[in-house]
């Protein structure tokens, strides 16, 4: 449905302490050490994404089983005993995962990960500060764990880097026992600019890959690889490699009922959860035979356009890295359609709307057959109201590319506004054929079938949907359908 999507501080690093949990007796042989190292006394500024991707990757791991340690900000020192500590607790036989966003370094054709402390001004203090990937596997696979996940999130420019060599070398293949699943955000020795949000794309689209039930492990990693890149318009495409030997799910026996809880460790958190920002929703592959759906446009919309004076917005959003990058590239010549289309994601992801229309007016003006744009700017003008030029959008969409299951999930959004609830669930309909766990859809065919009079079943939509993403009932508040 939608695009988706600081002064230097010299300080003491804050070091979270890892309190060990106890899992759920039936998934007590899940352990996972996440880690969000986001305040780099060598960088510019602190990283917005590790910590809040952290701690929505730990939440989630725990609702599927896993019993969970935490770290924030994690010196070299405390990335030891965090380490040592899943070390100690791994058994014959069980699953083990690490997930880490912050810096890394490749040296000497290995992944290194980088602690907030580390002091690097050489290649040989990478491997003496750093913490390889390899090692780190190679370890736990000695302690008899059975299936082996590295989620790694940190194929980013770094400061240390500059240092030693002219350019970011990104990170290396991983050389890796058997029964192991690695995933790197970006691809080898590439890196990647954050998105400017409070979120990374990647874990994005990982959290809701992981969320679809009875899907292997392999098989949502690969959905997520497909997410960024299509998300990313091919700019970032993550890495996998993969030797399980096993069958794992994350969500395993869905028709059982609820998931029993892990456990995370408890953490002090400096400050109160950001709320979410906008989702790109999982886009899979058309079907062999694509659904075709006709839908006539609402009779009166129930909205008009919202009037909004963004010049305050535009001011105040000048100074972020992403868009100011953006904005040089147009500055140089105002008809790249690559940066148009990708400064209206980012200003819509701040929910500066009526600013990502006009970036996105000027992806059309020079293709108009920018179907992406076409179906972004559907998205951004249903958001603020302006519900008939939105559904001129969405069909213009698909018309140029039938059954594009993002503009059919647009336009259901649109008719759902309208009023037009009949529509819409034909939308969201078409849309689930083509993606069964398109959970907005899946939503919001719920209200729509609530609003027609079949209310158990568009409950039972609703609570399937919220069961996949916890969040969306809240995103659907913020366009103002409850």
């Amino acid at each position: 449905m939608k695009i988706h999507v600081a002064l230097l501080a010299i300080m003491m690093v804050t070091v979270a302490p890892l309190v060990p949990s106890m899992a759920a007796d039936n998934r007590a042989d899940r352990f996972a050490l996440v880690i969000g190292n986001a305040k780099y006394p060598d960088a510019e500024a602190p990283l917005k994404e590790p910590i809040n991707d952290a701690r929505e990757v730990a939440d989630e791991l725990k609702r599927d089983g896993f019993s969970v340690e935490v770290g924030e900000n994690l010196t070299g020192e405390a990335m030891r005993r965090a380490f040592d500590k899943l070390y100690a607790r791994i058994k014959p036989g069980s699953v083990a995962l690490i997930f880490f966003s912050g810096f890394g370094v490749q040296s000497g054709r290995q992944s290194y990960m980088i602690p907030v402390d580390a002091q690097i001004w050489t290649e040989p203090d990478v491997r003496r500060d750093g913490f390889s990937l390899e090692s780190v596997l190679g370890e736990i696979n000695g302690r008899g764990a059975g299936v082996k996940i590295a989620l790694i999130d940190a194929s980013r420019r770094n400061p240390f880097e500059r240092r030693f060599r002219s350019f970011s070398a990104g990170l290396a293949p991983v050389i890796a026992p058997n029964g192991t699943l690695v995933m790197y955000s970006a691809a080898l020795s590439s890196v990647i600019s954050d998105n400017g949000g409070d979120h990374s794309l990647f874990v994005q689209e990982l959290l809701k890959e992981i969320r679809v039930p009875d899907l292997m492990a392999e098989e949502t990693l690969n959905r997520t690889r497909v997410g960024v890149t299509r998300a990313s318009r091919s700019e970032q495409v993550p890495w996998i490699s993969s030797s399980l030997a096993e069958d794992f799910s994350f969500i395993p026996g869905s028709g059982s009922g609820a998931k029993p809880p892990g456990s995370v460790a408890a953490l002090p958190r400096p400050a109160p959860e950001p709320p979410p920002l906008p989702r790109v929703d999982p886009v899979l592959p058309p079907p062999p035979k694509p659904v075709e759906v006709s839908i006539p446009p609402p009779d009166t919309p129930a909205d008009k356009p919202v009037d909004k004076n963004d010049g305050s917005t535009a001011v105040a959003l000048a100074d972020d890295p992403l868009i100011k990058s953006l904005t040089a590239k147009l500055t140089d010549n105002p008809d790249d359609a690559s940066a148009l289309y990708r400064r209206g994601q980012v200003y819509a992801s701040k929910g500066a709307y009526n600013l990502a229309i006009k970036d996105f007016d000027g992806s059309i003006r020079v293709n108009p057959k920018d179907v992406e744009a076409f179906n972004n700017r559907c998205w951004a003008r249903t958001v603020i109201g302006d519900l008939k030029a939105a559904l001129r959008d969405c069909n213009e969409a698909l018309r140029l590319r039938p059954n594009f299951v993002d503009a059919l999930d647009s336009r259901g959004l649109v008719n759902l506004k309208s009023g037009q609830s009949k529509n819409a669930i034909a939308d969201f309909d078409a849309a689930l054929k083509i993606n069964p766990r398109l959970t907005s859809s899946l939503y919001g065919r719920g209200l729509a079938k609530q609003r027609s009079g079949a209310v158990s079943e568009g409950e039972l939509d609703i609570t399937n949907a919220k069961a996949m993403d916890p969040n969306i009932a809240k995103e659907f508040a913020s366009y103002g359908l409850r």
